[in-house]
């Protein structure tokens, strides 16, 4: 059974990816979101299950608790009682839960980004197998027994991770990047060793109780299956779940502030200075999106065919790599350049950078320009659909930042619309030079 899936796994539905994609959606009586794509090219089923608990929503002295907690998901499950009392499902340990995927040939996964956290589910589509995994996620997801030593141990593993990270210049970079970005926003909350410290069983399980909710839920499915049965399914993985209380709500996130510009120096002994330069930009659904996508491929997006490239690169040599990019959040999400460099280049690299930037947001992309950057982005488009998984990613998203649903359809033609005057009037509004901060790792002291 491994070895059918394992083959199974390396088809890609290169039809799908040119035909329109149908998704379907509707709620469930409890509130939960279901969007399905029905292909029966393969017999595989593909779900995703995910809730507005990601790491914007941990508390801030226990930072790194809705990544715990997601993590700690598969580690154990309770068991079951019926209403007299009686044990009617087992207690699983971790083992046992890895085992009995084993057995049904099924993967499961599981993350915790800023947003949005859930698990996933690749099973084969026949009844046996895709009904045994299916359950274990259902009781994965409703009732985590959170074991106190799985706890400790993936707490240890955590602080170390941390502790390895602070001596690497590229993650120092980067948490002081968002930092800088965000102040006291939720979106600058980073895992600490006290943090993760702090974190008690009791913590993840009030955290799993207050956010893995059934009306919360989002459920994305493609795969061999048909609407009636894509229905059940999502009952079944979500009818486990506790409701929200009468009334209540998650609390509401603050705004996302525009910054000033700012620039910070960190000393670090490596041999190259990590550059990055943003500000807070872009949140999901934003009508300049597509303008933002096409300009940035000419900006820094395209590799190298940018302007980035061009300037730092190929003119002057100041860095190997450079790239930007905006990372659309639910609230305004960070655009970002970044390259390496060496120590004594730093202050030449970050003028080309800036002055780059500068021209670009004044002029903006040259008709030639336009026209590749579309072309490419268009062209590359299947890809981004070629296989059930990454269509799979796409309508998750398109789920829980409730994207139109023909999002994806439409995709090229908002790319080929998009003029230069687009570009210019959506950079104008997102990007100025004076709110923008920059974060330089690898000075010396």
């Amino acid at each position: 059974m491994k070895r059918i899936l394992l083959v199974l796994l390396t088809i890609v539905v290169l039809p799908q990816a040119r035909a329109a994609l149908d998704i379907q959606s509707w709620n469930l009586p409890n509130g939960a979101r279901v969007l399905f794509v029905e292909n029966h090219s393969i017999p595989i089923l593909d779900v995703s299950v995910e809730f507005d608990a990601g790491a914007r929503r941990d508390p801030a002295a226990k930072a790194g608790l809705a990544a715990l907690t997601n993590q700690m998901l598969a580690h154990g499950i309770a068991a079951s009682q019926g209403g007299n009392g009686q044990m009617t499902e087992p207690a699983l340990s971790e083992a046992q839960i890895s085992d009995a995927l084993a057995d049904t040939a099924a993967q499961h996964g599981g993350s915790a980004g800023v947003d949005r956290a859930g698990v996933t589910l690749r099973t084969l589509s026949s009844p046996r197998e895709r009904d045994a995994a299916l359950l274990l996620i259902a009781r994965m997801l409703a009732q985590p027994s959170f074991p106190e030593d799985i706890l400790n141990r993936d707490k240890a593993r955590a602080i170390a991770a941390i502790k390895e990270a602070l001596t690497k210049p590229e993650a120092i970079v980067g948490k002081a990047f968002m930092r800088t970005l965000y102040g006291s926003h939720p979106y600058a909350l980073e895992a600490t060793e006290a943090s993760v410290g702090a974190i008690t069983h009791d913590d993840l399980v009030a955290f799993h109780r207050s956010h893995y909710l059934a009306d919360h839920a989002v459920v994305a499915m493609i795969g061999d299956i048909s609407r009636d049965q894509a229905d059940a399914i999502a009952r079944q993985l979500t009818m486990r779940l506790p409701a929200s209380a009468p009334g209540s709500s998650l609390p509401a996130l603050p705004r996302v502030e525009p910054i000033a510009a700012t620039e910070e120096r960190i000393p670090h002994p490596a041999s190259q200075a990590h550059i990055l330069t943003g500000a807070p930009a872009l949140a999901r659904g934003d009508p300049d999106y597509f303008s933002l996508v096409v300009g940035n491929y000419v900006l820094g997006g395209g590799g190298f065919v940018s302007r980035l490239t061009r300037e730092v690169r190929e003119k002057r040599g100041l860095s190997y790599s450079v790239y930007s990019y905006f990372n659309p959040l639910a609230q305004e999400g960070p655009f970002q350049v970044g390259l390496q460099t060496k120590k004594d280049q730093t202050d030449q690299a970050l003028q080309v950078v800036r002055q780059t930037i500068a021209a670009f947001l004044r002029d903006g992309p040259t008709e030639q320009e336009l026209k590749a950057a579309k072309d490419n982005l268009i062209g590359g488009f299947p890809l981004r659909i070629d296989n059930n998984r990454k269509i799979l990613d796409n309508i998750a998203a398109i789920g829980f930042y409730r994207l139109p649903l023909d999002y994806l359809n439409t995709w090229t033609a908002n790319v080929a619309k998009v003029s230069t005057s687009d570009i210019r009037g959506a950079f104008k509004r997102k990007i100025a030079p004076e709110r923008m901060a920059t974060v330089i790792v690898g000075v010396e002291k």
